[in-house]
């Protein structure tokens, strides 16, 4: 078990039966590095940058660019749209 340990190769089954063995329960957790609310953030803010190039690039291709001041006012407005949408689009 420990070399398998110290290789990062150490199973769940394998844990699982040592947690038994010592009479404890084998919790398994992801821990985030950053608060939810940040991670969700940024990735509202990438979703929402990502539909305004696209968009900008076709209106770019008519010569209806928009300016830097107020693709980033459509950046906040379309973050804040996301962010108060349906969440679960975050991850599609």
């Amino acid at each position: 078990m420990e070399s398998s340990e110290r290789r990062g190769a150490i199973s769940l089954g394998t844990l699982r039966r040592a947690a038994e063995a010592l009479d404890c329960t084998l919790v398994y957790a992801l821990v985030p590095n950053k608060p939810l609310e940040e991670t969700v953030t940024v990735r509202a803010r990438a979703i929402a940058a990502d539909q305004l190039r696209r968009v900008n690039h076709t209106m770019r291709l008519e010569a209806q660019d928009v300016e830097a001041d107020t693709m980033q006012e459509e950046l906040d407005w379309l973050t804040g749209d996301i962010l108060n949408g349906n969440l679960g689009r975050l991850w599609d």
